[in-house]
């Protein structure tokens, strides 16, 4: 998949700055710096599109990323990021919140986790909050080029089995593009699309 337009559309914190065009969105979401960015980056082939961080925290806004003209890619604050205060997590957690329950152009909603790590008490919530909302998602894990291959099977088994998953993540690196074709055979599937 070669993508050759694609730029950040919107930045918002709350609906009224959400775009109105009415196309479809995909939204990534998951804990500070588990890589949201970097997988948009690697999804659009482009190296800054999406900033990387190496410190924890740093998407504070809703970021939308125009792809061809034909849909949105949704970059989702981090969660679980300890040096917040709690009053600006919870403003977060709400307008996370309102963007995922309310938002009609939302196909579905991708929960990113590091392949390295079993889920945290936060990715389970969000696992189960998806679930008791009955909101289409689909797992991912990332840096999937941070272990051997021989253990890769191991890894996504412990995600499946901790968030009792009925399948197991996806496996995404943005070094390697490992799990790109896969995840945009997905993407174009849910938005209804054939082809960007």
């Amino acid at each position: 998949m070669i993508i050759n337009k694609t730029d950040i559309a919107i930045t918002a914190v709350k609906p009224d700055g959400f775009p109105t065009t009415g196309l479809p969105e995909v939204a990534f979401v998951g804990k500070s710096n588990v890589g949201k960015s970097s997988l948009i980056n690697a999804m659009l082939g482009r190296k800054n599109l999406a900033r990387t961080s190496k410190q924890p925290g740093k998407t504070r806004t809703i970021n939308f990323y125009t792809v061809e003209d034909k849909l949105y890619f949704t970059d989702l604050p981090g969660y679980g990021y300890a040096r917040i205060s709690k009053t600006e997590s919870a403003k977060w957690g709400n307008m996370v919140e309102s963007y995922l329950q309310d938002r009609p152009e939302l196909k579905r909603i991708f929960l990113l986790m590091d392949i390295r790590h079993e889920p945290g008490k936060n990715d389970l919530m969000l696992y189960e909050w998806f679930q008791h909302y009955n909101l289409p998602f689909s797992l991912i894990a990332t840096k999937a080029d941070k272990i051997n291959r021989s253990q890769l099977q191991k890894h996504l088994g412990i995600i499946r089995r901790t968030l009792n998953a009925p399948e197991p993540p996806i496996a995404f690196s943005s070094e390697t593009k490992a799990g790109r074709d896969m995840l945009w055979t997905l993407i174009l599937d849910t938005c209804g699309l054939e082809t960007l």
